[in-house]
Protein backbone atom coordinates (compact mmCIF):
# COMPACT_ATOMS: atom_id res chain seq x y z
CA UNK A 1 0.00 0.00 0.00
CA UNK A 2 1.54 3.55 -0.91
CA UNK A 3 2.10 5.52 1.94
CA UNK A 4 0.15 8.31 0.61
CA UNK A 5 -2.94 5.88 0.56
CA UNK A 6 -2.36 4.88 3.77
CA UNK A 7 -2.07 8.40 5.43
CA UNK A 8 -5.41 9.29 3.89
CA UNK A 9 -6.72 6.12 5.19
CA UNK A 10 -5.66 6.84 8.58
CA UNK A 11 -7.36 10.34 8.40
CA UNK A 12 -10.35 9.31 7.83
CA UNK A 13 -10.78 6.78 10.58
CA UNK A 14 -9.30 9.46 12.59
CA UNK A 15 -12.12 11.74 11.60
CA UNK A 16 -14.38 9.34 11.53
CA UNK A 17 -13.82 8.55 15.48
CA UNK A 18 -13.23 12.63 16.38
CA UNK A 19 -16.54 13.58 14.51
CA UNK A 20 -18.30 11.25 16.35
CA UNK A 21 -16.75 11.94 19.40
CA UNK A 22 -18.34 15.57 19.14
CA UNK A 23 -21.60 14.73 17.29
CA UNK A 24 -22.03 12.33 20.75
CA UNK A 25 -20.75 14.92 23.36
CA UNK A 26 -23.24 17.30 21.77
CA UNK A 27 -26.27 15.18 23.10
CA UNK A 28 -26.98 14.74 19.24
CA UNK A 29 -27.02 10.88 19.30
CA UNK A 30 -27.36 8.29 21.97
CA UNK A 31 -24.12 6.29 23.07
CA UNK A 32 -25.61 2.80 21.74
CA UNK A 33 -25.91 3.95 18.63
CA UNK A 34 -22.33 5.80 17.84
CA UNK A 35 -20.36 2.67 19.07
CA UNK A 36 -20.66 1.62 15.37
CA UNK A 37 -19.28 4.27 14.25
CA UNK A 38 -16.62 3.94 16.56
CA UNK A 39 -15.96 1.27 15.47
CA UNK A 40 -16.06 1.96 11.65
CA UNK A 41 -13.85 4.83 12.61
CA UNK A 42 -11.56 2.63 14.75
CA UNK A 43 -10.92 -0.41 11.83
CA UNK A 44 -10.86 2.34 9.01
CA UNK A 45 -7.99 3.96 10.89
CA UNK A 46 -6.21 0.32 11.64
CA UNK A 47 -5.92 -0.35 8.26
CA UNK A 48 -4.29 2.48 7.53
CA UNK A 49 -1.74 2.16 10.50
CA UNK A 50 -1.16 -1.56 9.84
CA UNK A 51 0.12 -1.99 6.82
CA UNK A 52 1.06 -5.42 6.34
CA UNK A 53 -2.50 -6.56 8.10
CA UNK A 54 -4.27 -5.38 5.14
CA UNK A 55 -1.48 -6.39 2.63
CA UNK A 56 -1.85 -10.24 4.09
CA UNK A 57 -5.35 -10.78 4.05
CA UNK A 58 -5.93 -9.12 0.49
CA UNK A 59 -3.41 -11.57 -0.77
CA UNK A 60 -5.50 -14.41 0.99
CA UNK A 61 -8.45 -13.11 -0.38
CA UNK A 62 -7.42 -13.40 -3.99
CA UNK A 63 -7.23 -9.19 -4.17
CA UNK A 64 -4.99 -7.96 -7.30
CA UNK A 65 -4.69 -5.06 -5.27
CA UNK A 66 -4.80 -3.65 -2.03
CA UNK A 67 -6.93 -0.79 -2.71
CA UNK A 68 -9.76 -3.08 -4.24
CA UNK A 69 -9.07 -4.40 -0.82
CA UNK A 70 -10.03 -1.07 0.61
CA UNK A 71 -13.02 -0.47 -1.64
CA UNK A 72 -14.06 -4.27 -0.28
CA UNK A 73 -13.85 -2.60 3.16
CA UNK A 74 -15.71 0.39 3.35
CA UNK A 75 -18.85 -1.20 1.30
CA UNK A 76 -18.54 -4.29 4.41
CA UNK A 77 -18.78 -0.98 6.81
CA UNK A 78 -21.09 0.82 4.75
CA UNK A 79 -23.51 -2.25 4.99
CA UNK A 80 -23.19 -2.81 8.13
CA UNK A 81 -24.01 0.94 9.32
CA UNK A 82 -27.06 0.29 7.13
CA UNK A 83 -28.02 -2.66 8.60
CA UNK A 84 -27.65 -1.17 12.15
CA UNK A 85 -29.44 1.66 10.94
CA UNK A 86 -31.82 -0.29 9.77
CA UNK A 87 -32.97 -2.28 13.20
CA UNK A 88 -33.01 0.95 14.64
CA UNK A 89 -35.48 2.45 12.40
CA UNK A 90 -37.53 -0.70 12.93
CA UNK A 91 -37.39 -0.26 16.46
CA UNK A 92 -38.62 3.49 16.24
CA UNK A 93 -41.21 2.29 13.95
CA UNK A 94 -42.71 -0.14 16.63
CA UNK A 95 -42.11 2.38 19.36
CA UNK A 96 -44.37 5.35 17.43
CA UNK A 97 -47.32 2.82 16.76
CA UNK A 98 -47.75 1.58 20.03
CA UNK A 99 -47.17 5.82 21.26
CA UNK A 100 -50.03 6.28 18.70
CA UNK A 101 -52.30 3.55 20.19
CA UNK A 102 -52.14 4.66 23.59
CA UNK A 103 -52.83 8.66 22.70
CA UNK A 104 -55.70 7.37 20.63
CA UNK A 105 -57.03 5.07 23.77
CA UNK A 106 -56.39 8.08 26.23
CA UNK A 107 -58.51 10.11 23.83
CA UNK A 108 -60.92 8.18 23.50
CA UNK A 109 -61.22 7.80 27.34
CA UNK A 110 -61.09 11.87 27.37
CA UNK A 111 -64.01 12.50 24.96
CA UNK A 112 -65.98 10.06 26.94
CA UNK A 113 -66.11 12.41 30.08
Amino acid sequence: MSSNLRFFVTIVGVALVLITAIILKKGRVPVKYSLIWFFSGAVIALVGLVPGFLESISKSLGFLTISNMIIGVFIIILLLITMSLTIIVSGQKKKITLLIQEISILKEKYDER
